[in-house]
């Protein structure tokens, strides 16, 4: 889904959301970037 459509519409409608853009990640970046997907996870939901 094109990042217009879902992450920068989701990013004004979740409360207190931030959008993080990994550059040149894959599709399955939860996976092959887990680590700073991770930590960043962590950060939002300790808010």
């Amino acid at each position: 889904m094109p990042i217009g459509a879902a992450g920068l519409t989701s990013a004004k409608i979740v409360r207190n959301a931030s959008l993080k853009i990994y550059p040149g990640a894959p599709h399955g970046l939860t996976s092959t970037r887990k680590d700073e997907v991770n930590i960043d996870l962590l950060s939002f939901l300790k808010r």
